[in-house]
């Protein structure tokens, strides 16, 4: 069962990743993040590719998308589940995220992506436990870019390494971003 659940996830990854081009161009925005759950906050910068594709271009709309790369520090504030106590762990994560948008992209937007990441400490804060240090990080989001390319996002985040090892409770973090691009 392990094998099979591991062999989809694996499928499914890599076939998000074949569909897009690596990016060739530099970087064309870049983030701030703020994030919070069970006990945890999270501080993450990132740099960001978007991609040239538009898919299911309809009624000035399509679904476009970008690369995520990003590195976070996460403080957990109840380690091993006892009062009083911290862990601190850094992340690094990169993620195609797939973005339903206009196609002036301005205005409200939604956004689903799952990517890759390496924390740099095994996750055991607040009764909730990740037993490795590869994860998948998944997120839903919604937002609003300006005119002047300033967007701001609200996102929902999980944190799983996707049934590979036990223990897997999975991290939620709701997410505050703001991504100015040049």
């Amino acid at each position: 069962m392990l094998i099979n659940r591991t062999g989809s996830i694996a499928i499914v990854v890599g076939s998000l990743l074949a569909g897009m081009q690596v990016p060739a161009q530099a970087v064309d925005s870049v983030s701030l993040e703020l994030a919070q759950g069970n006990k945890t906050n999270v501080a993450r910068i990132g740099a960001q590719w978007e991609w040239s594709s538009k898919w299911w271009q309809s009624n000035g709309t399509h679904i476009g998308g970008y690369w995520d790369l990003d590195l976070s520090q996460w403080r957990a504030t109840r380690f091993r589940n006892m009062p009083d106590t911290t862990q601190n762990i850094t992340e690094i994560g990169l993620t195609p995220v797939f973005r339903f948008q206009r196609d002036d992209k301005k205005g409200l937007y939604a956004e689903v992506g799952i990517g890759a990441h390496y924390l740099s400490g095994v996750y055991n804060n607040n009764g909730k436990q990740l037993s490795t240090h590869f994860q998948f990080g998944e997120h839903l989001g919604l937002g609003y870019v300006f005119a002047d390319a300033l967007e701001l996002g609200l996102r929902l985040q999980h944190f799983s390494n996707g049934g590979v090892r036990e223990p897997n409770d999975g991290v939620n973090f709701v997410v505050l971003r703001a991504r100015y691009r040049f």
